[in-house]
């Protein structure tokens, strides 16, 4: 269950928060003045996004290696191409066709 919990509250029941997060998966989002400040996760969550991060960290690299020698107008320009598709926009080239 997610809930928030100001940051009092959270100082004067950290025991009970913890033990809601270690049993039964709670997220907890700690508040200050009705401010997001901090969240409580259960522990094999934050062990998913890391690895989630580390995976995703390895990909960038990989493709920053593999796409070195490829000019940035290039990569740019296939980028917005891919997003245009996927968006169901015309190509830059149907444009060009279209004039």
């Amino acid at each position: 269950m997610k809930r928030k919990v100001s940051a009092v509250d959270a100082r004067k029941r950290l025991g009970e928060i913890l033990e809601s997060v270690y049993y039964r998966g709670d997220e907890v989002v700690i508040e200050r003045a009705g401010k997001p400040m901090a969240v409580f996760i259960p522990v094999s969550r934050y062990q998913e996004i890391e690895a989630s991060r580390d995976r995703l960290v390895e990909l960038i690299e990989k493709s920053q290696e593999r796409n070195k020698d490829v000019p940035y107008e290039v990569i740019e320009r296939e980028v917005a191409a891919a997003i245009r598709e996927v968006r169901g926009l015309p190509l830059e080239d149907d444009y060009a066709a279209a004039e």
